[in-house]
């Protein structure tokens, strides 16, 4: 962007970009030529106000649909003494042109969100819109799938499971925007497609020494903290940032004591930008992150003195470049390097088993890109490739003679690596008729790791705008292929674990194929107030779950004939209303699954009844999920917010006996269940915040908040002998402080 006087001078300026449907609202100021550069903004529509002092302020709306720079000229006019401008950011509340659901999280949000522990923070920000739950442990479920979850930082995709059990988590303090996609997904993005969260880390073109510091405290005995700095100097940056925490409550423990529940997190990471003539430009991101913690004990194993240790560490490089062809045409490059390694390992005094576990892989990863801008077309046209090698080792001592069948063998050891190797191929369009607006796309995927499989993948969507009523009708269809999680993919595959039990069923784990269809609306009010609304359905063969291994701890993937999964959901969002800003997230949900199994990993009874006929429900059929949350400026430098979240209850596959019940959950757990329905009673946790600038003068800020979390100290049950998980239990009332310091 270049700002200039009527001589066609640059002029210094501050210019602010707002977008209400982004959650996006940035202040930025112009170099002595004028020139500014906003990078990676969400698409969308925009208000755009200039202003220096002697001008006329200038406003307009301005649209960003591809990743092609755009040149935007202002020439500022002399202020006369009548000289006026009307401000309104009510043409960015709705988008005009969105073909399927889109919610996005952006800077307002973040900052003021209520403080997670350690490693869920990311996690927690997903999980409050409208159709996502979190199971035991943080674990992502879009829309009644499980581990489909794709994260794409920075252009970069992550397909494995990113809860704090399996992988450290790029924390909320590092990123600058989320954009949440359930429907209408991009045809160059495949793998994982339950739902695709793309991540923009924290950037700031602004020159010299800038950044922030944050430490935060709490209940657990948790505490944290991280610090980015950055230095711009010309077309050059250079930021560094790091950090730290612990907790002694990190997974969802199975019991009220909460035992052996500590964990301490640390990570580190450095990026580079350099433009090149205008035209190229160049980024470089390191990033190391690791995780340690113990596994929460029952009340039998911590009786016996048990102590399971996991880690989990991720090194990973990344190399970006992009070169502007002509103004009309873009080529992006990517390429990631990548070593991720997880391991178990049990004292002596473990039950029923002691469990050892190392296992990991090494990622090599390409992408190339070009999208180019014709008329009313916005085309995307690209390959990508992905190799990796994933190794497995796992071990296992009985201690418990009793908790098994007398035909499972006392030890067992397992070793075993083998190659991962997927291609694609994409190309996508996005097609603006006046008030229509469609977009189409089709990828192509070959998958090989231990089945061999290609497939197609059409992604259509249409929409069209109505400007009096500001009403935007969508509907959108997706051809999913989503391939196996690998997380003990080659553990269960084996012919080795034969030799576990006499009657094994062992079945080749393949992709699962869905149709996602979705219809929706989007509606603003008084130019304040937005409400989208959709229904939708998911039709899966082969349809993807989890289970676990005797009773290791250990999770493999398993498959079931089909299953079907529809609802609806609803989202009343206030951007901004005079002091008062926040939303209304309702998701309603009903997921069916259909045996007989057609992947997966089945000893003993399992695998007698593996193979009969019947239906069940998938262990995300939550029916109805509300989550809120409001806050409210008492004045320009303080405010206080509440929220809270509800959870109808998930599906329990507990078969004993009340008594049985007691004598191994106890009355205070037992009683949130409802056994005769086989479902967990409803959970229900308020939240309270408050917020206060401490300083801020010039280029610094301080900022403290204090959050208090599940305010009605509710005993919540997560899942109680979940469909094919055990038993975790929410945090009782808990407390946080956050202080945050940008300079």
């Amino acid at each position: 962007m270049r700002v200039t006087d009527p001589a066609g001078l640059g002029v210094q300026s501050v210019i602010e970009l707002v977008s209400e449907a982004n959650q996006f609202r940035e202040t930025f100021r112009t170099d002595e030529m004028g020139d500014v550069v906003a990078k990676l903004l969400p698409f969308g529509v925009y208000h755009l106000q200039v202003k220096h002092e002697g001008f006329a302020p200038f406003s307009g709306l301005i649209e960003v649909r591809s990743a092609i720079p755009t040149e935007f000229h202002v020439t500022l006019t002399i202020a006369t003494v009548s000289a006026s401008v009307a401000v309104s950011d009510a043409g960015t509340l709705v988008d005009p042109h969105r073909t399927g659901t889109v919610n996005r999280i952006g800077s307002d949000t973040l900052e003021h969100r209520l403080t997670s522990v350690p490693g869920r923070s990311v996690i927690d920000l997903v999980n409050s819109e409208p159709g996502w739950l979190l199971e035991a442990n943080g674990v992502l479920h879009p829309r009644g799938s499980e581990y489909q979850t794709q994260f794409v930082i920075d252009g970069i995709p992550f397909t494995e499971n990113r809860s704090p059990a399996f992988s450290p988590e790029l924390e909320a303090d590092d990123v600058r925007s989320m954009t949440i996609l359930t429907a209408n997904i991009p045809a160059e993005y495949g793998r994982k497609l339950g739902g695709v969260v793309e991540v923009v880390t924290t950037t700031d073109a602004r020159q010299g020494f800038h950044g922030k510091a944050v430490a935060s405290g709490g209940s657990f005995a948790t505490a944290g903290g991280s610090a980015l700095t950055q230095y711009a100097w010309g077309k050059n940056s250079l930021g560094v940032e790091g950090g730290g925490a612990r907790t002694d409550r990190y997974l969802d423990p199975p019991v009220l004591g909460n035992f052996t529940n500590k964990a301490t997190t640390a990570g580190f990471g450095a990026r580079y930008e350099r433009d090149f003539r205008g035209k190229d430009r160049l980024g470089l991101i390191f990033r190391r992150e690791q995780a340690r913690f113990l596994v929460p004990n029952e009340q039998v194993q911590e009786a016996a003195g048990q102590r399971q240790d996991r880690d989990s560490y991720e090194t990973m490089g990344t190399v970006s470049y992009q070169h502007i062809f002509s103004p009309n045409v873009l080529g992006d490059l990517r390429v990631m390097l990548r070593d991720v390694s997880v391991a178990l390992w049990s004292n002596p005094l473990s039950t029923p088993i002691i469990a050892g576990q190392s296992r990991g892989f090494r990622e090599s990863y390409l992408k190339g890109s070009v999208a180019a801008h014709q008329g009313i077309h916005e085309w995307k046209i690209g390959v990508e490739t992905d190799f990796a090698s994933i190794r497995e080792r796992f071990n296992y001592v009985i201690t418990d003679l009793t908790q098994f069948d007398p035909s499972t063998p006392p030890a067992f050891r397992f070793i075993d690596q083998a190659p991962d190797r997927e291609q694609s191929a994409f190309i996508q369009d996005l097609v603006r008729l006046g008030q229509w607006t469609f977009s189409a796309g089709v990828r192509w995927d070959h998958y090989q790791l231990l089945a061999n499989e290609n497939a197609v993948s059409p992604r259509l969507g249409v929409a069209r705008y109505w400007p009096r009523a500001d009403v935007v009708l969508h509907a959108s269809y997706d051809r999913a292929v989503q391939t196996p999680a690998f997380e003990d993919l080659l553990l269960s595959s084996s012919s080795a674990v034969a030799a576990l039990n006499p009657n094994v069923l062992r079945l080749p784990v393949k992709p699962s194929h869905g149709n996602f269809y979705e219809v929706g609306l989007t509606k603003g009010f008084f130019g304040k107030l937005r409400l989208d609304t959709n229904y939708f359905r998911r039709n899966f063969d082969d349809y993807a779950d989890d289970d676990l291994l005797l009773n290791t701890g250990v999770n493999f993937p398993i498959a079931f004939r089909k299953a079907n999964i529809y609802g609806a959901e609803s989202k009343l969002e206030l951007p901004r209303w005079g002091r008062l800003s926040g939303f209304l997230s309702y998701s309603y949900m009903l997921g069916v699954g259909y045996l007989p199994v057609t992947g997966g990993l089945f000893l003993g009874d399992g695998a007698t009844n593996a193979l009969a006929g019947g239906r069940f429900p998938v262990s995300q059929d939550q029916r109805h999920t509300v989550s809120t949350r409001f806050r409210y400026q008492l004045v320009p430098r303080a405010w206080v917010a509440i929220g809270g979240s509800y959870g109808s209850g998930l599906p329990t596959a507990f078969d004993a006996t009340l008594q049985e019940a007691l004598a191994e959950f106890g009355p205070q757990i037992v009683d949130r269940v409802n056994l005769d329905r086989g479902r967990v009673k409803p959970s229900l946790s308020l939240d309270a915040s408050a917020g206060a600038d401490l300083w801020k003068k010039d280029n610094l800020t301080m900022r403290l908040q204090a959050d208090v979390q599940n305010l009605n100290n509710r005993l919540n049950v997560i899942s109680f002998a979940g469909v094919f998980s055990g038993t975790a239990l929410a945090p009782a009332r808990s407390f946080a402080l956050r202080l945050q310091t940008e300079f």
